[in-house]
């Protein structure tokens, strides 16, 4: 039996069509995106410093609509301004913080549709770090150090950033008490 070239049925245009979008926004990203592990301070958490995955895709105001198209596909995270209302810059942000949407939408997606530019390798270290919180490995001093380092050593691993690490890494050394207890 043969079959037109012509004749698709509808299923596999909108397979067609998701592959299309699902590539889309992988280049956007790849352009515009960022993965990033935000540290901060935390003086309810155990070592009082926290690890916050976020993925990030930022563009000028005029073009909020391209975000919003992908937050839809996501169907997690928010659009806002990047800036403070009385900045000049007119970029605005999809941002995705939640680990369960990390874990549920995010990452499968760039599994799925990998990413062509060195931010590849800045997915698979923030993939990493996700699962890693999500397991837990950030309630023991080691595991937090080691998902620091690896933090540390995303987007340029600069000078500043090695220099912030040691001080942190400097102020995870317990004291005596907490040296009883771990």
């Amino acid at each position: 039996m043969k079959i037109s070239k012509n004749a698709l049925s509808a299923g596999n245009q909108q397979g067609r069509l998701d592959r299309d979008i699902a590539h889309y926004i992988c280049g956007f990203v790849d352009g515009e995106g960022s993965f990033h592990v935000a540290i901060q301070k935390n003086p309810t958490a155990i070592f009082k410093w926290q690890l916050i995955p976020e993925f990030h895709v930022s563009q000028h105001g005029r073009n909020v609509n391209v975000l919003n198209f992908i937050k839809s596909s996501f169907d997690c995270g928010y659009v806002k301004p990047n800036h403070a209302k009385s900045s000049r810059d007119l970029t605005w942000v999809y941002v995705v913080r939640s680990r369960t949407d990390l874990i549920q939408q995010v990452i499968p997606f760039f599994k799925k549709y990998p990413l062509r530019t060195s931010k590849q390798e800045e997915f698979i270290k923030f993939s990493s770090i996700v699962f890693e919180l999500h397991n837990g490995t950030h309630k023991t001093l080691d595991g937090l150090k080691s998902l620091l380092r690896v933090a540390f050593s995303m987007n340029r691993d600069g000078k500043y950033r090695k220099i912030k690490l040691l001080e942190i890494l400097k102020d995870l050394e317990p004291s005596e008490t907490i040296r009883q207890t771990i």
